[in-house]
């Protein structure tokens, strides 16, 4: 019997979603953190914004009260609509009111910094 790992989802920001991008692939795993902006009931289909960017976020496996200009985290599959637009079905998610924004990118920043040492430590290591 096969299994199949769900991921963490990585860790992007809005910004980091769009056509040009490398993360733009069909079915990756992300996790995404933004302001609801709207929410359409009927669709359970939600659309996040930050910092000049947007993603619709697809809710229906959800239950959360959402509330406009309250903030946002989800984790889920990214899809790829035909016209070129990506919508998140989330698997995940919850209100992050009391997060502190700012700091959370600063640590993104320092989180992938830390990474890319680790990566360049590596294979400087499979060099020698």
């Amino acid at each position: 019997m096969g299994t199949s790992a769900v991921s963490a989802g990585a860790l992007v920001t809005l910004q980091e979603l769009n056509p040009s991008s490398s993360n733009f692939k069909q079915g990756a795993s992300f996790r995404v953190t933004g302001k609801l902006q709207e929410y359409n009931l009927e669709t359970a289909v939600a659309t996040i914004v930050d910092e000049g960017a947007s993603l619709k976020v697809d809710t229906q496996y959800l239950k959360l009260n959402l509330r406009a200009g309250s903030f946002y985290q989800f984790i889920g599959e990214l899809h790829i609509e035909p016209d070129n637009e990506a919508i998140l079905k989330a698997r995940v998610g919850r209100n992050v009111d009391g997060m502190d924004l700012n700091l959370y990118r600063q640590s993104l920043q320092l989180l992938r910094q830390f990474q890319d040492e680790q990566a360049n430590m590596f294979s400087d290591t499979l060099r020698k």
